[in-house]
């Protein structure tokens, strides 16, 4: 792994992109210029939180909405700390689908 533009360790960069949701990952993707790793999981942290926000508010409009924003709000904790945990490892992980998009935000390596 490479420096960081911020100073930090790669490592510590990434998993706090997914501190604050898609809050630190939008301002780590626009800060972090230098480290591939970091910019992935910061632009996987911002979609993967919008998405599951945007589902959060289209739950309303549905039947069940309480189930639906229940089960939402446990794939927020789920995907929160997979994140942290897999970025800090210093694995390079994708989340089905989202890590796609995210890998096509930042370019592929």
């Amino acid at each position: 792994m490479s420096g960081t533009t911020l100073g930090l360790d790669e490592k510590v960069e990434a998993a706090i992109s997914y501190l604050l949701f898609f809050v630190t990952g939008i301002v780590i993707l626009l800060l972090e210029q230098k480290s591939y790793f970091v910019r992935f999981h910061a632009a996987q942290s911002t979609v993967t939180f919008i998405a599951l926000y945007v589902l959060y508010v289209l739950a309303e409009f549905f039947p069940g909405e309480r189930l639906l924003r229940a089960l939402i709000a446990i794939l927020y904790v789920i995907f929160w700390v997979v994140g942290i945990v897999k970025a800090y490892s210093g694995e390079l992980y994708k989340f089905p689908v989202l890590g796609d998009i995210a890998e096509m935000l930042v370019g592929r390596r």
